[in-house]
C-alpha cells in the first residue's frame, strides 16, 4: 500500500468515526417536529396519568375536576387519572421545573404559555400538539373518540392562537378570563362624580385622591372609617403590561427583545408614585386582597381577575371578611382603566393545558385523550359557572345550558351572582379588545419584573424615599439583574434556548475528538513524507 492510499484510508476511517458518532448522538432523541400518533389506542394496556391542576380553595372547582375524572375513567377504564391540586400557578411552575431534571414531570398540567416556553427549552419536554389536533381518529372531533368534543373549528381561534410557540401549538386553552375593575358606584356618586361609560386612568386617579379627604376626627369622609385605600390593584404585572399596551409603549418583541426599560415606563412609575405617596393607591402584595377592602367599604376601585368575581362586591358569596365588616353598596363591573376609551386594550389570560413527553407513545396518547376531554361541554360549562371565566369552545358557549346560565343573572346570590355574570359578559363582549404578551423563554421573568417595578415604587414612597428620575434609573438596573433580563438583552433579542441536552454536548465533544484525530493523521503523514 503506497503512502497516499494509507493517508486516504486514515481519513476514511476518521470520517466514518465522525458519521458513526453523529448517528449515535442522534439515536433515541425525540424529534422537535412533532409527535407521531400511534395507529390505535391500546385499551388492553393500563395507564396511570398524573394531572396537576389549580383551584382557589374553591370546593366546587375541585368537585368538577373529580366528576370529570370519574366520567372520563368510565369511558376509558384502562386510564386512571391521579389529580394533584395546587393553590398557585407559580408553585406548579416551580415543581414542573424541578421535576424536569429528574424526568418525573406530570402527564397533564394546567399552566400558562409563559411557563411552557421555559418547560420546553433544552429538550423535548412538552408535546407539540399539531399532529394530535389534526388527527382524524384522535384529534378534534376524531372518529375514535368515545366522547363528543369540539370539532376542528370548535375552539375560539383567538384563544387557541395564544397557545402557539415558535410556530407549533403546545397547549389547549382551558378557560379564559380578563381583568375587571370592580367599582363601589355608591361612593363614586357620593363624592360628586358620575360613572363614565369607560373608566379612564385620569378619572380613577382623580376620584381616588378625592376619597382621601378626612373628617375632623381623622376618619375618612366618604366612608366614616379609619381605613380607606381608594385604588388597589391585585396583579401589578398586568397593570404595567396593560398601561404600556394602551400607551403603545415598549414591552417586548415576539423574538424576546426586552423593551420595558423606557421613558414611557419611567413616566408611568412616577405617576403611580405620586398617588401611592398620598395613600390613594396600593397593591395586593402590600395591603392584601382588594376584595376584602372593597367589601368592607374601604376601597372604591378594586382591580382583579374576572375569575375572582365571586369574591367581589356587596353580597359576594365567597367573601373572606366577617358579615359584621361588610357594607352595602352598588357594585359595578367595568373594563380596566384606559388612556384612550376609543381604543381600549385589556389583557387575555387564563389557564391552558399541556401534556408532557414520555417514553411510551401510548401513555402520551392517554394523556391527550384526557386533556381533550376537558374541552367537552359539560366540563367547560360547569367550570365556567364557578367564576367569571368564559368557555374556550364554540359549542360550550352556544349550548342551551350556558345561555340559560347567562340569562339568569341576579336570580340568586350564588350560582347566578350578578357581579359574576357581569364579569363574564365583560369578556364575552370585549374579546376583540383583548391581547396577549409575546411568549418566549424568559417571558415569565419579564412579566414578574414588570410588576416588581410598581411594587418597588409603591413601597419606596411609603417609606418616605425620594422617587425621581435617578431613583428610576437605579430601579431599572436592579430589576434587570434581579430577573436576569440583562442576560436576555445581551443576546440581542435572541431566545435563550437553555443548556444543550447531554446527547448534544457528547456529540460535539466526540466530533472535536474525531477532527483532532484527522489532523494528527495528516501531520503524521507529512512527517513520514519528509523523512522519505
Amino acid at each position: 500500500m503506497n503512502k497516499h492510499s494509507s493517508m486516504r484510508r486514515l481519513i476514511s476511517i476518521a470520517a466514518a468515526l465522525v458519521l458513526a458518532l453523529s448517528l449515535t448522538g442522534c439515536h433515541g432523541a425525540r424529534s422537535r417536529t412533532g409527535f407521531t400518533v400511534p395507529e390505535s389506542f391500546d385499551t388492553s394496556q393500563t395507564h396511570e396519568i398524573t394531572f396537576w391542576a389549580k383551584n382557589d380553595t374553591n370546593k366546587t372547582q375541585t368537585q368538577i375536576y373529580e366528576k370529570a375524572i370519574r366520567d372520563f375513567e368510565a369511558l376509558y377504564p384502562n386510564i386512571k387519572v391521579k389529580i394533584r391540586l395546587y393553590t398557585d400557578y407559580g408553585k406548579i411552575y416551580n415543581d414542573v421545573i424541578t421535576n424536569i431534571a429528574t424526568n418525573t414531570t406530570p402527564d397533564v398540567c394546567i399552566t400558562y404559555p409563559d411557563h411552557i416556553a421555559t418547560y420546553r427549552t433544552g429538550s423535548d419536554v412538552v408535546v407539540p400538539l399539531d399532529d394530535l389536533l389534526a388527527d382524524s381518529r384522535y384529534g378534534l372531533g376524531g372518529s375514535e373518540l368515545l366522547y363528543e368534543g369540539p370539532g376542528q373549528d370548535g375552539i375560539i381561534p383567538e384563544f387557541l392562537s395564544e397557545c402557539v410557540l415558535s410556530g407549533s401549538t403546545y397547549a389547549l386553552p382551558f378557560m379564559r378570563s380578563t381583568e375587571a375593575c370592580y367599582v363601589n358606584r355608591t361612593f363614586v356618586e357620593a363624592l360628586g362624580y358620575e360613572m363614565p361609560e369607560v373608566l379612564t386612568w385620569d378619572f380613577v386617579w382623580e376620584v381616588s385622591e378625592a376619597a382621601m379627604k378626612k373628617n375632623a376626627d381623622g376618619t375618612f369622609a366618604v366612608n366614616g372609617q379609619k381605613v380607606m385605600i381608594p385604588f388597589i390593584y391585585k396583579s401589578t404585572d398586568n397593570m404595567m403590561i396593560q398601561m404600556l399596551r394602551q400607551k403603545d409603549g415598549g414591552y417586548s418583541t415576539d423574538a424576546g427583545e426586552i423593551l420595558i426599560f423606557n421613558d414611557t415606563t419611567r413616566e408611568l412609575l412616577l405617576t403611580i408614585a405620586e398617588h401611592a405617596k398620598t395613600g390613594a393607591f396600593s397593591t395586593f402584595k402590600i395591603s392584601s386582597y382588594p376584595a376584602n377592602f372593597l367589601n368592607a367599604g374601604q376601597c372604591i376601585f378594586a382591580v382583579d381577575s374576572t375569575a375572582g368575581s365571586t369574591w367581589m362586591g356587596a353580597g359576594a358569596p365567597l367573601s373572606d371578611i366577617s358579615d359584621e365588616a361588610k357594607v352595602d353598596f352598588e357594585t359595578e363591573v367595568c373594563m380596566v382603566p384606559q388612556f384612550d376609551p376609543s381604543t381600549p386594550a385589556m389583557i387575555s389570560q387564563g389557564p391552558s393545558v399541556c401534556i408532557f413527553n414520555k417514553e411510551d407513545p401510548q401513555q402520551v396518547l392517554a394523556s391527550w385523550l384526557f386533556a381533550q376531554y376537558l374541552l367537552t361541554n359539560d366540563v367547560q360549562t360547569a367550570y365556567a359557572e364557578t367564576e367569571g371565566y368564559v368557555p374556550v369552545t364554540v359549542p360550550a358557549r352556544a349550548s342551551e345550558a350556558y345561555q340559560d346560565y347567562l340569562a339568569s343573572g341576579g336570580e340568586d346570590g350564588d350560582l347566578h351572582y350578578q357581579v359574576k355574570i357581569d364579569a363574564t359578559r365583560l369578556l364575552l363582549d370585549s374579546t376583540e379588545h383583548t391581547f396577549v404578551t409575546p411568549v418566549f423563554n424568559g417571558s415569565a421573568s419579564l412579566r414578574d419584573a414588570s410588576g416588581q417595578l410598581i411594587e418597588n415604587v409603591t413601597k419606596s414612597v411609603r417609606r418616605k424615599e425620594t422617587v425621581d428620575s435617578a431613583y428610576i434609573d437605579k430601579l431599572f438596573s436592579t430589576v434587570r439583574s434581579m430577573y436576569r433580563l440583562d442576560q436576555i438583552e445581551a443576546q440581542g433579542g435572541e431566545r435563550d434556548l437553555g443548556p444543550l441536552p447531554a446527547e448534544s454536548k457528547a456529540l460535539l465533544i466526540c466530533l472535536g475528538v474525531a477532527w483532532v484525530f484527522i489532523a494528527a493523521c495528516w501531520l503524521r503523514e507529512q512527517r513520514r513524507q519528509r523523512k522519505s
